[in-house]
């Protein structure tokens, strides 16, 4: 055999040898994706991004007619929320700012030296009566339950960070049972199962239990960082009106988390002290109107004719015009006997 045979086949053995070395090069990488796919996946399961599964273990109370808890997923044919306070299935309401306690250019240095997500400070509730402390602990469980009961660990925990921001930001009230009940007295509930009659409905015990416990560790001080100072929320099925105005902080489960753009979500706008003197749990009561008043468009029916006795009809009238004796009104004359007349007169 001679150098140029040799050569070929030399030749031909590098380009086998090349294109298994391609195959086997194609064959890890698509091992590789399918790998960095799981773990991406895994990272997002572990992160809350989907929400749990939820298996019906009765058909009673809450879960009933295909509905449980914090189910906002089944909502998404549901309207968006209107530019009322009025919040739709799987979103918060919103509400007006109060005016700037600076001015706009510091607001918006202040603003501008804000970068990424600040985590906000533990709330606290020592040195707080006893019942308002209950009072607290009642409302945000009914809150993260109705919300967020069929989400992750970490999705409870980020709604009632939300909602606790609210309370410490001006343009909500300073409690927690008033965050959560605002605007049910007038049918703009910030949340929607305050006004849709979802708390008619009998909770289930073990979901209420796990959500209670949620609210007890975020009002003993326990902080959700990853959501920041985020004041609203909304689910993947719904796309409020607010959405593009706020800057998202975070996807947890299946809610998206926004704070207020501007110095309204920096760390110096959450200033607001906690009240104290929760209301009672559930919804505000709503005013009554006044009943109308019915004006008389005609005269009043006359009073028929009362017969009344002789002796009780000149009742009233002076006495000199029913006198039956002389025109001088005097009593008769005296009837007492002549030996009695001087009786009690003194001796002499």
């Amino acid at each position: 055999m001679d150098r140029r045979q040799v050569l070929r086949i030399d030749a031909v053995m590098q380009r086998r040898a090349f294109g298994a070395w391609l195959i086997l090069v194609g064959l890890s990488l698509t091992a590789l994706l399918a790998l960095s796919a799981h773990a991406a996946f895994r990272a997002v399961a572990a992160h809350g991004s989907t929400p749990a599964v939820i298996v019906a273990t009765s058909s009673s109370g809450y879960e009933v007619d295909d509905h449980f808890p914090g189910a906002a997923l089944l909502y998404a044919n549901a309207p968006a929320a209107p530019a009322t306070p009025a919040a739709s299935h799987g979103t918060t309401g919103t509400t007006a700012l109060p005016p700037l306690p600076i001015s706009n250019a510091a607001a918006e240095a202040i603003a501008l030296r804000t970068v990424g997500v600040v985590s906000a400070l533990p709330f606290s509730m020592t040195h707080v009566a006893a019942i308002d402390r209950g009072r607290a602990i009642q409302c945000l469980t009914a809150a993260i339950y109705y919300e967020a009961a069929s989400e992750p660990d970490a999705g409870q925990q980020a709604v009632a960070q939300t909602i606790l921001n609210r309370v410490r930001h001006p343009a909500f009230p300073a409690t927690v049972c008033g965050v959560v009940y605002q605007g049910s007295d007038h049918a703009g509930c910030q949340f929607s199962f305050a006004c849709d009659g979802s708390m008619a409905r009998i909770p289930s015990r073990a979901a209420w239990d796990r959500a209670q416990r949620v609210a007890v560790l975020a009002l003993a001080g326990r902080v959700y960082a990853p959501v920041g100072l985020a004041t609203h929320y909304h689910t993947y099925a719904v796309t409020p009106v607010w959405n593009r105005a706020l800057v998202m902080t975070d996807a947890v489960g299946a809610h998206f988390f926004h704070r207020w753009n501007g110095y309204w979500g920096t760390p110096a706008a959450f200033r607001q002290h906690y009240a104290g003197g929760e209301p009672v749990p559930g919804p505000h009561p709503r005013p009554v109107a006044d009943p109308p008043i019915v004006l008389a468009l005609s005269a009043p029916a006359p009073i028929a004719p009362v017969d009344v006795r002789p002796a009780y009809r000149d009742s009233g009238r002076p006495i000199a015009a029913v006198a039956q004796g002389p025109a001088d009104n005097l009593p008769p004359a005296s009837t007492v006997l002549d030996r009695w007349k001087d009786s009690g007169r003194p001796l002499r």
